[in-house]
């Protein structure tokens, strides 16, 4: 066994670290106690030592090491307020991973005062015995205050909410310019074809659209229409490299804070409703199963003839009339035959709930909500993933017919097959809930899995149990090395379809391109796209860190409110500490603490995963319905106690 691993570390609530190494993955990581993490923090990728094994807690085998080499910091900054001791000025981060306070030279304070909350980026740390030296990068103002916290989230990770003088520059320059007739040659003019968007109801750019067509053969000519921004941004120019730097927008619960200045991500590569549009197609010929035959790519020129919320797009398909009912009712048939096509192939049936929130004028949370998934969702959802599977397919075959099999060079989004001790986890919590599922080959088969969702419908652990699946999954991430996309079921997958806000979408449209155009990417090339690759998927989960950060905010200050408050809830988890209960609308996880329970005896089975009293036989499982009323909610920590109605 090598000696030197490269990984992602995680600090754990002890300030010992834990980093996972995909070569070690079997052995559950290697431990690093707080001694050796020689100023790792949180998040940080890694270079460590292996220096033998020695028992857990838990009397366990298990790995352990040292930090020799800080390769790059997971964030750029921290968020926090500035306090003073002893005369110095210092940051008290908002994250309690963070295990030290930063040391805030007075000539460093950017301006902010003692008590503001402010973004702090570390300028020096070699010495971890001592506290790591900081400047203020970014004055946010109030604590508590809607905007300084919302923001904090973003400007930690490198996401600003402003673009740099020459980005807007060129941004607004191809803006004035607009489009010429030029721009509109050589391309395929789709004006006359019936072409509408279905977005949400507050969405601000319009990535996508689809156009429909009858054919005399009893097909269909369905086109899917992507915003052409590769034609707006170009290698070497600011706007690709702010691109790079930020690799997709970032959704908070309050904001986006976009990949592409708003006069191209709002305006000009937007495909609002009346406007000529430059986009890049494709366009397939399909039955109604949802069998293709015949395929077209390239750029084209598009009109919107109307602008659907999903909710009006559903009142048409509802009420049986309206604008393009036809359209959509045919491309909403072929979508639920597409979509039964998928899970017979062996895809995984999984619709996570996305929280909403209602906010007054200063920001606070007045009400909170699932989003609801109707059949134009779902529609857009089918055709898009339709989209996607098809360019991948074209891009790597037109190469592989030149350069071999395996030679083709593509921004692939790969979802690899479940690792077997996380399915053995997954199998545990299922039980937990009272159903048992097949192991074949190391994996429970998504059959099974389907299968048991559906059987689960209309009982609240069918959101958990979806959670818990997705959990235990691979993460999906974008790769020039295809393996295929296991949760979709598909041999080849690339994003195609949200240039706007996705970067990889980008370079698969210049991709796509070149191979239609006869320009190969040379093998020469794929350490770039490689390095393009790695930067895109780790961008992608700090944002994704930011938005769910945002909302776990939000659920915390909108309990605050509410503290004394009775609400449903249902046991989300089972611990030493005392029993996880989600509330049922909002979705606001916190904790009932053991000693809150009652007056008896509890224990934590965790083999039965319940928490039980000795004395009455009580039992609290997974799933299990439960009163609760708010008993805190801490805004600092992000943590909120329940307690049981009495």
């Amino acid at each position: 066994m090598q000696r030197i691993y490269t990984g992602t570390i995680s600090i754990t609530s002890k300030k010992d670290g834990y980093v996972r190494v995909a070569e070690l993955e079997k052995d559950g990581g290697v431990f690093i106690d707080h001694g050796h993490l020689h100023t790792a923090l949180h998040g940080d990728t890694v270079e460590i030592e292996l220096l033998g094994k020695k028992k857990n807690q838990n009397g366990e085998d298990e790995l352990y090491g040292s930090v020799t080499n800080i390769v790059e910091r997971g964030k750029k900054g921290y968020a926090g307020v500035l306090e003073k001791e002893h005369g110095l000025i210092f940051l008290v981060p908002d994250d309690k991973r963070m295990y030290t306070d930063i040391i805030v030279p007075e000539e460093n304070l950017l301006g902010a005062l003692i008590g503001q909350k402010v973004i702090v980026a570390i300028s020096d740390w070699t010495d971890a015995k001592k506290s790591p030296l900081g400047r203020v990068t970014t004055v946010l103002g109030k604590p508590g205050d809607n905007n300084a916290e919302m923001l904090a989230y973003a400007l930690e990770r490198g996401f600003s909410d402003e673009h740099n003088e020459d980005v807007n520059k060129e941004a607004n320059d191809i803006q004035s310019r607009g489009i010429q007739e030029a721009d509109k040659q050589n391309r395929r003019d789709f004006r006359d074809v019936p072409t509408f968007t279905i977005d949400p109801v507050d969405a601000k750019d319009f990535d996508d659209a689809i156009s429909f067509k009858k054919l005399d053969n009893g097909h269909y000519e369905v086109g899917i229409h992507i915003a052409d921004v590769s034609y707006y941004v170009r290698p070497g120019m600011a706007l690709d490299e702010e691109a790079v730097a930020r690799e997709t927008s970032v959704y908070l619960v309050d904001r986006v804070i976009p990949m592409l200045p708003e006069v191209l991500s709002n305006d000009l590569c937007s495909l609002v409703q009346g406007q000529d549009r430059l986009v890049m197609s494709a366009v397939l010929e399909i039955d109604d199963h949802g069998a293709v035959y015949g395929e077209w790519y390239g750029r084209g020129l598009i009109n919107s003839h109307r602008r659907y919320t999903y909710e009006d797009a559903q009142v048409t398909l509802d009420n049986k009339k309206g604008d393009f009912y036809d359209e959509i009712a045919t491309l909403n048939s072929i979508a639920k035959n597409l979509s039964k096509a998928r899970f017979d192939n062996g895809a995984l049936s999984l619709e996570t709930q996305e929280v909403k929130f209602k906010l007054d004028e200063l920001g606070v949370p007045v009400d909170v909500y699932v989003k609801e998934r109707g059949d134009t969702h779902k529609l857009v959802e089918e055709f898009m993933l339709l989209a996607n599977k098809y360019v991948s397919t074209f891009i790597t075959k037109k190469q592989e017919e030149k350069n071999g099999e395996g030679k083709a060079i593509c921004v692939y989004r790969i979802h690899d097959k479940p690792d077997t001790d996380r399915m053995h986890e997954l199998d545990l919590y299922i039980r937990s809930l009272g159903y048992t599922v097949r192991f074949m080959d190391g994996l429970i088969p998504s059959k099974d899995l389907n299968e048991l969702l559906i059987k689960m419908e209309g009982r609240p652990e069918k959101e958990l149990l979806q959670v818990h699946i997705t959990r235990s999954m691979a993460k999906a991430i974008y790769s020039t090395k295809n393996v295929g996309h296991y949760g979709l079921a598909f041999d080849f997958y690339s994003h195609f379809t949200s240039p706007i806000r996705r970067y990889p979408d980008v370079l698969t449209h210049r991709l796509l391109m070149r191979v239609l155009d006869g320009d190969y990417p040379q093998e020469s090339e794929r350490g770039l796209y490689d390095k393009l690759c790695a930067q895109a998927s780790r961008r992608e989960k700090e944002a994704s860190d930011a938005e769910r950060g945002s909302i776990k905010y939000k659920q915390v200050e909108y309990m605050s409110y509410r503290v004394g408050q009775q609400f449903d809830g249902m046991v989300s988890g089972v611990s030493e500490w005392g029993i996880y209960v989600e509330e049922k609308k909002s979705k606001c996880e916190g904790m009932i603490r053991l000693r809150d329970l009652g007056t008896d005896f509890y224990t934590y089975d965790k083999k039965g995963g319940r928490v039980f009293g000795e004395r009455t036989g009580i039992e609290w499982k997974i799933g299990t319905p439960v009163k609760i009323v708010v008993k805190s909610a801490n805004l600092d920590l992000r943590l909120i106690d329940y307690t049981l109605v009495a």
